[in-house]
């Protein structure tokens, strides 16, 4: 059995990814209305978040509007560090209960390397998974490996929603708020 975990050229190939920033009230507003909204309807979450501050604070800013919204008790908040030798402990500590879904606040790459453990090691679901913005950047999911990522979606910090779908990160709406519009092409 070979790890999951990736080299340190691996690492690197895709250059270095940006620190989480904090997160924005769209994002939150975004990401609450994603997981309220889902179907099969969502009722026991695990919190999941990396250990430098933007995570934290986002991660608690999503039990507390979570909590706001009248749902059930979050089932777990786990945390790891950016670099580990395996991840296993916080692999099993995250997919642990079979929750109905999974929330995400986390550094790029530290998730990649969380992600590409719970895909070797536990019954994970990245379907049934919701990221804050700093995840919806296609370099994860390259980094993270082919499939690994498949389904899963988050907030953007306009509140726009994204996916990862067969490697890439698509927009599935746009943020709230005046849209442009195009010009009109073409005769009637």
């Amino acid at each position: 059995m070979t790890s999951p975990l990736l080299s340190p050229a691996e690492a690197a190939a895709y250059g270095p990814l940006p620190s989480p920033a904090p997160h924005t009230d769209a994002e939150l507003a975004a990401l609450l209305d994603l997981t309220l909204s889902s179907r099969p309807r969502i009722s026991t979450v695990v919190v999941g978040h990396s250990r430098d501050h933007a995570s934290r604070t986002a991660a608690a800013a999503f039990i507390e509007g979570w909590r706001a919204q009248g749902r059930p008790p979050v089932l777990a908040v786990v945390d790891w560090p950016e670099s580990a030798a395996s991840w296993l402990r916080a692999a099993g500590r995250f997919a642990a209960g079979a929750p109905d879904a999974w929330v995400v606040a986390a550094v790029p790459l530290g998730w990649a390397q969380m992600s590409r453990r719970l895909r070797h090691s536990t019954d994970w679901d990245p379907a049934r998974t919701y990221g804050f913005a700093a995840l919806g950047d296609s370099r994860v999911p390259a980094l993270a490996g082919p499939g690994t990522l498949q389904g899963l979606r988050g907030a953007d910090a306009e509140g726009g929603i994204w996916s990862i779908d067969r490697g890439w990160v698509v927009h599935l709406s746009p943020p709230p708020g005046p849209r442009a519009t195009r010009p009109c092409r073409g005769t009637l």
